[in-house]
């Protein structure tokens, strides 16, 4: 959570989830964030290294993009994290957060699912 609670990696996360799936090139986004690129590049270091983004070398450039699983991840922990152990209360939000295929998706009408929580640092 740490990697956006900055003004500037929020801002940048926000304006990468805009420009998906296609991405922006590193330059770009300090160009249009009006930052500096090597502290644009930091705060990009930080986004990777919490799994929010990722960045693709093409040529000389490295497009970046919101790292959507990554950002699934988080949404399922904090939504579970929230719910203090009653699972039943945030049910259908982590149902519908979760992948078509896994076993929590396999509840019987009218239960809660309880999801293991899983740790993601971001």
């Amino acid at each position: 959570m740490s990697a956006l609670a900055q003004v500037t990696r929020l801002e940048t996360f926000r304006l990468l989830v805009k420009h998906e799936p296609t991405g922006i090139p590193a330059g770009e986004l300090a160009r249009l964030m009006d930052v500096p690129q090597n502290t644009m590049s930091a705060h990009l270091a930080i986004l990777s290294r919490a799994g929010l983004v990722m960045g693709e070398r093409h040529s000389r450039s490295i497009i970046y993009r919101v790292d959507l699983e990554g950002f699934r991840k988080l949404t399922l922990f904090m939504i579970q994290d929230c719910c203090g152990g009653s699972a039943e209360l945030c049910a259908p939000l982590v149902e519908s957060l979760l992948p078509c295929c896994t076993p929590a998706r396999k509840v019987a009408p009218g239960k809660a699912s309880r999801v293991k929580r899983s740790k993601v640092s971001a």
